[in-house]
């Protein structure tokens, strides 16, 4: 399907619909209306991004699957690819809430949860205990460099990330909606450094490798950075529009043989049960949880939706698979003896297992 890129014009049409979407339910709405709308957000966040990163497409898309599904990402690069950039001008165009917190060893977790202070009322000179919000208090977080942080801290951001509030002196305060957390880590520097532990990996629903660009790419980025004059990117959505999305994604069909297809690739990496495949059982220490198989369906809806789909098909599934599982599953040591990566494992698992049938 062919959408031109949303103008004022247009981002008053969505405005508009997603207005109109408010007022009635799903099942009333046309999907040809709620697919074009969701093409056209699509569209123009590229479009405002592509004015200050160059390339990064696929890493655009999997981070607007991540919101449009109120998930998680985890970008994994080498210093100086735009991870920060890509991150700060995603929530400009956005319209959203944004709030960058530098992991370093010595944060504490009220340094990003909040904290109470006491607080004396200037009319009366009452005293009280106040809560001051941390930087988690926004739509969009920039975790930048997570594993820099002990885990006495990461564990803080574990509640944030999966009940969407924090817990300060026995009081329990919501985080706003929507809220996304994406963080950034740097793997090549492991000195000094707390890997995350695997049940907060598997709170982020993708984990995107961000490569280098390429030579035309890295040409056009030299020209940018000393002398061109940038644009500077716009908003094209809001709160309401991201909700309406997300609502949206929630009601995207999805055919049985679909959800076996992403079942199957799920168990088929788990090495010790019967469904595992035998490369799996040789080369895999464990497989991926039943979040995987959730985080496959809901992604393969918004994948559906971002190419002008009005269902989520096979083909969807196995598009998103590689971000999905490649921090679910750990490679064992013959894997690692023989330079065998868990890319090169997903890789595998979507070409055994067939697509029909």
């Amino acid at each position: 399907m062919t959408t031109p890129a949303i103008d004022e014009e247009n981002a008053e049409l969505m405005e508009q619909a997603a207005a109109e979407q408010a007022e009635q339910p799903a099942e009333q709405m046309s999907d040809i209306q709620a697919v074009e709308f969701c093409r056209n957000a699509y569209v123009g966040v590229q479009n405002e991004i592509a004015k200050v990163v160059v390339g990064q497409t696929k890493v655009v898309d999997e981070i607007l699957i991540s919101i449009f599904t109120r998930s998680h990402a985890l970008l994994v690069g080498v210093p100086g690819l735009a991870k920060t950039l890509l991150i700060s001008t995603l929530a400009k165009t956005l319209h959203m809430s944004f709030k960058r917190i530098q992991f370093t060893p010595d944060l504490m977790p009220s340094d990003i949860t909040g904290t109470e202070v006491i607080y004396q009322d200037p009319a009366t000179g009452q005293k009280e205990f106040k809560f001051m919000p941390g930087p988690l208090f926004a739509n969009i977080v920039l975790a930048d460099e997570i594993n820099r942080t002990p885990p006495k801290t990461q564990a803080a951001m574990l509640e944030a990330m999966q009940e969407r509030r924090v817990t300060v002196g026995g009081s329990t305060h919501k985080l706003p909606v929507p809220f996304f957390v994406l963080a950034t880590q740097n793997p090549l520097e492991q000195e000094g450094t707390y890997p995350l532990p695997e049940a907060q990996l598997d709170r982020f629903m993708f984990l995107i490798n961000v490569d280098y660009p390429s030579e035309e790419e890295e040409l056009l980025v030299m020209k940018m950075g000393t002398g061109m004059k940038l644009a500077d990117p716009q908003p094209v959505l809001s709160v309401e529009h991201v909700l309406f999305i997300q609502e949206t994604v929630k009601s995207v069909p999805v055919a049985d043989h679909v959800y076996r297809y992403a079942e199957k690739i799920v168990r088929s990496t788990r090495p010790k049960q019967p469904d595992a495949l035998d490369f799996c059982r040789k080369y895999l220490s464990f497989g991926a949880g039943p979040r995987a198989s959730l985080s496959l369906i809901m992604a393969a809806k918004a994948h559906a939706l971002i190419s002008g789909q009005v269902y989520a098909g096979c083909e969807n599934v196995a598009a998103v698979a590689h971000s999905i599982l490649r921090h679910r599953i750990a490679a064992n040591f013959s894997a690692q003896s023989e330079g065998i990566t868990t890319d090169d494992i997903v890789q595998n698992v979507i070409q055994s297992i067939p697509q029909h049938g």
